[in-house]
């Protein structure tokens, strides 16, 4: 546990929360500022910074608590779909447990997860592509 962080302080119960679901890998509560209703953040019980990265038990459990959770939310409040996102690193967010929103959408929602796109240069992306093979 990370005494500084705050959503080690939910896991030990030091600081309140609406949680949805709980194991002993993962929880999932509603987050404190929400986009809509239903916003739910799930993390691992341990305190790590990234989930993709990491070597924990608990990450590779998150993105299954959030399907479990989604489920739960599609039933409680039908929405039209979920946007689901992991960020990490120091130019994003404020915590550095790490965690993925769990978003329900609906068609009337001020939502806007908009990315700047370019069209994929083919000479790039197969320099890419091979250089990820490599590793792969």
């Amino acid at each position: 546990m990370n005494d500084t962080c705050e959503f080690c302080r939910i896991i030990a119960g030091d600081q309140p929360a609406h949680v949805l679901y709980e194991d002993d890998r993962t929880i999932a509560f509603l987050d404190r500022n929400p986009a809509v209703t239903g916003h739910t953040l799930v993390a691992p019980q341990v305190h790590e910074g990234a989930i993709l990265t990491s070597d924990e038990p608990g990450s590779a459990t998150v993105f299954e608590t959030a399907r479990t959770v989604a489920d739960a939310l599609q039933a409680t409040l039908e929405p039209d779909g979920f946007s689901v996102f992991h960020t990490s690193g120091s130019l994003v967010g404020t915590v550095d447990h790490a965690h993925v929103h769990l978003v329900p959408r609906f068609a009337d929602d001020d939502v806007s997860l908009s990315l700047s796109r370019t069209r994929l240069d083919p000479d790039e992306a197969a320099a890419l592509t091979e250089q990820v093979h490599k590793i792969l």
